[in-house]
């Protein structure tokens, strides 16, 4: 991808100016590069913010949705050589946190390069995950599941129309979390901050604190208000925390 390009994989708020710094947001398995729409241009003029599209969905729908975690990494990190010109955080929600893990690893031993911030929500480091339970293969199940942890993706699962489009990404997606197993915890060589909601039915606070073990050049953990769509109903506190990250790193 070449500057000033369009991209397949990233929706990009452009800056006015070249900016400071770039801020990559990975989405929750289901989820879309619209999910992150309102972030735009909330982290003031100088950051250019970077949502990814998967595969499967909105713009993409007729490409075949993510194999694995590890399949969504690797083509991102061949996809943002051109941007790394400019300092980059990432920010990645649920499976869009593993998703993150997997880059940075990628970025640093592909490229050289490492984000100056990882940003994790609602979803434990590598080394503590546990098999997911839902039946991924039952419809059903799965949009219980999917009902059962809220968030935007849940009110388009009401529509028959509507469900037909989004399952097969939901699916395909929630089939790579399962196949994400425990593995051994990499350190990085960023610092990283971890988010999750206070009533998040199946992450505590003390699982984001595992973070704490692939981050030695350091680590911070934020405890929000709400489930394990905290960042819906707390955009703005989330959005100010995020700034202030920024802010005082570059």
């Amino acid at each position: 991808m070449a500057l000033g390009t369009e991209s397949i994989w990233l929706r990009r708020h452009a800056t006015a100016a070249p900016p400071r710094l770039r801020l990559l947001c990975l989405p929750h398995a289901g989820g879309s590069a619209g999910f992150f729409h309102d972030w735009g241009h909330a982290f003031g003029d100088d950051v250019e913010v970077l949502a990814v599209r998967y595969p499967g969905r909105q713009e993409r729908i007729a490409d075949d949705p993510p194999g694995s975690v590890e399949e969504l990494a690797d083509a991102l990190a061949d996809e943002l050589p051109p941007l790394l010109d400019t300092p980059l955080a990432v920010f990645g929600h649920s499976m869009g946190a593993s998703v993150g893990y997997e880059l940075a690893l990628r970025l640093r031993d592909r490229h050289r390069v490492s984000p100056q911030l990882l940003m994790v929500s609602c979803r434990k480091p590598p080394h503590l995950l546990t098999p997911r339970s839902a039946a991924v293969t039952d419809d059903t199940a799965l949009i219980a599941e999917v009902r059962r942890l809220g968030g935007t993706d849940a009110a388009l699962l009401a529509d028959p129309d509507l469900r037909e489009l989004v399952l097969p990404a939901i699916r395909a997606d929630f089939a790579a979390v399962a196949r994400y197993s425990a593995r051994p915890g990499i350190p990085l060589e960023c610092p990283v901050a971890a988010y999750v909601g206070a009533g998040d039915p199946d992450v505590t606070a003390d699982d984001m604190a595992g973070w704490a073990a692939v981050a030695p050049q350091g680590f911070g953990l934020t405890v929000l208000p709400g489930d394990h769509f905290y960042l819906v109903p707390r955009r703005d506190a989330l959005v100010a925390d995020i700034r202030a990250r920024l802010a005082a790193q570059w």
